[in-house]
């Protein structure tokens, strides 16, 4: 399997140097050149595979010969052996047709951690034996950098650097990540939003010089690897809904598309999916390019959803890409005249090749709460906020499958929006109930370029 850029104009790499490198160097994303494809017979003899099965069996072609069958079990028993659920990412049923996908049981109670417990072990696994030093920089807006640390804190020839907006992550997701002190981890809170860190992030990739001095790697979900690891979950449920039999619909929330291109991965691999709904809230950029073709920024309006709080959403580069017949070059001046005006319109051929999957939503804070209380009262179930977007999506889409809603955030991790929506204030889990008790330490720094890499030419390990 070989990989290139959204943008074409950056070498082809096999998956372990798509995996180190994380962004390309031309500022694209990196895809794998072909989509694996698999038979009816073959996804239906995933149903009775374990987790870690399933998703050997479904990263094995993004692989390819960088690790052998068996090095890439092993390394699959090892990330999920470390989840609190025994199947990983259990099916709930709420009624006849609404299902919730929980994928909050790893380490850090979010969804990033099924696939960077996985991303942790491929780098260490790629730099054993080598004399590089890995410098990882990401942007979080909440759960990404408390999954990312946990996965790499004291990984040998790893540095990581997460920068996250000051003040508008909650506080259990600030200290998930500022209470690791290993000394290869670097929290850096930047005065801006999670659309400046973003910024930054990419302009660190986007230095030659900077980037090739600290060897830059991303966990963010621009990382294909990190991709890849999320599309077994839709394999997954989908089986034990009577895949490839039945076809299933799921309801994503998401800001940054990456979770829901999961999805669209997966339904390009076979999957029977009826339909993907992108469920964001009231920074609704997805929403309205998937719904009139207007890919343009707004401000961004700070929610109790704070992972959603985003208006340039990374991942949508590479459905406009396929979108777009592949057309490297084509993408690549959109891309660039977008982020010139921060203004966008999806071409004739975009938006019809997107229409057949996916359809949107923009749910309020009203109809968050509406499902919330819903799914308290009715199902028994309580629900993180940006679960409760999806589920307000997924009840309103009137489809006549079952629809999965991805459950992306354990409640407690937004205890105050819980409490305002349902009454019930959800304890956190026993294994991080002294997490108030840690101490903390970050950098706070203002959202310039300087600024930061200053901070990383000073602080990384060599």
């Amino acid at each position: 399997m070989r990989y290139l850029s959204t943008r074409g104009s950056a070498p082809v790499l096999d998956f372990r140097g798509a995996t180190l490198a994380g962004l390309a160097s031309d500022g694209g994303l990196y895809v794998p050149e072909t989509w694996p494809t698999l038979t009816p017979e073959e996804i239906e003899g995933l149903a009775g595979l374990s987790y870690a099965q399933t998703a050997a069996k479904i990263m094995a072609p993004f692989v390819g010969d960088s690790l052998t069958r068996q090095e890439l079990q092993d390394l699959c028993d090892t990330a999920y052996g470390r989840f609190s659920h025994a199947a990983v990412t259990p099916l709930v049923q709420l009624d006849h047709d609404q299902w919730l996908l929980e994928l909050f049981h790893g380490p850090t109670l979010a969804f990033k951690d099924v696939a960077l417990q996985m991303l942790g072990l491929l780098f260490e696994r790629f730099l054993r034996g080598t004399d590089t030093r890995l410098t990882i920089v990401g942007a979080t807006s909440g759960d990404t950098g408390s999954a990312a640390i946990d996965a790499v804190a004291g990984r040998a020839n790893i540095d990581i650097f997460m920068l996250h907006p000051a003040g508008r992550v909650t506080e259990i997701q600030r200290r998930q990540m500022t209470t690791v002190l290993a000394p290869n981890v670097h929290n850096i809170a930047i005065e801006g939003n999670f659309d400046d860190a973003q910024a930054l992030v990419k302009a660190m990739f986007n230095d030659r010089a900077f980037a090739d001095r600290h060897t830059l790697s991303a966990v963010n979900s621009i990382n294909w690897a990190r991709l890849m690891a999320q599309v077994v979950y839709y394999f997954y449920a989908a089986v034990r809904l009577g895949a490839p039999g039945k076809r299933i619909a799921f309801s994503v929330p998401t800001g940054n598309f990456g979770d829901v291109f999961a999805g669209y991965v997966a339904a390009r691999m076979g999957l029977p999916v009826e339909r993907l709904i992108v469920a964001t809230n009231v920074n609704d950029i997805l929403h309205r390019a998937l719904s009139s073709g207007d890919y343009s920024k707004g401000q961004v309006q700070a929610t109790a959803t704070p992972s959603m709080d985003i208006q340039v959403s990374s991942n949508f580069e590479r459905l406009l890409f396929d979108a777009n017949g592949r057309d490297g070059a084509a993408l690549a001046a959109q891309m660039k005249g977008f982020e010139g005006s921060g203004a966008m319109r999806l071409t004739n051929a975009q938006s019809q090749a997107i229409a057949p999957l996916f359809t949107s939503a923009r749910v309020d804070a009203d109809d968050m709460s509406r499902a919330m209380r819903w799914a308290a009262d009715e199902a028994g179930q309580i629900l993180d906020p940006h679960t409760g977007i999806a589920l307000s999506a997924a009840r309103k889409s009137g489809l006549d499958v079952p629809v999965v809603t991805l459950a992306t955030a354990h409640p407690a991790k937004f205890t105050d929006a819980v409490e305002r929506a349902t009454g019930s204030r959800p304890a956190l889990p026993r294994r991080v109930g002294d997490l108030f008790e840690r101490e903390e330490r970050y950098t706070t720094l203002p959202a310039t370029f300087d600024a930061v890499t200053a901070f990383i030419d000073g602080h990384g390990l060599r």
